[in-house]
Parts: structure tokens; C-alpha cells; sequence
């Protein structure tokens, strides 16, 4: 697969919160980090997305918001 996207981030599943509609699915990127994306219900199961299998979090946005206390 190859995307126009740099910003691609390889990790474990460790959960998947699921919802109604949509799911939250959580992927350990290493170094203690982890990604948080909201997908709907069918894009896991037609992905085949599972506790302890590997994903790819693809990041491309147009905007970037920083925040600062």
C-alpha cells in the first residue's frame, strides 16, 4: 500500500471500545504511547481489525491545533 500521507504509525491493537455506530479503537504504537481512532463498526469488521493484531494509524490533517495552561 502506498499513500501520499507521511505520517504513518505501525502498532499492536490492545482495545477496541465498541459503540452503536462507531468504535474506538486503541493502537500501541511503542514507547508507552498509544493512538486513539474513532472508526465506524463496519470499517472493523471489514478490515478485520482484532485485540492483539497490528494496524497502521495514518495521520494526514489539514490543521493542527496547539494548546498550552
Amino acid at each position: 500500500m502506498r499513500l501520499s500521507a507521511r505520517n504513518q504509525l505501525r502498532g499492536k491493537v490492545t482495545a477496541i471500545k465498541e459503540g452503536a455506530v462507531e468504535a474506538q479503537v486503541i493502537l500501541d504504537i511503542g514507547g508507552g504511547n498509544t493512538v486513539v481512532s474513532v472508526v465506524t463498526m463496519d470499517s472493523v469488521k471489514n478490515l478485520g481489525i482484532s485485540v492483539g493484531g497490528e494496524a497502521i494509524a495514518v495521520i494526514k490533517a489539514d490543521s493542527v491545533m496547539l494548546a498550552v495552561d
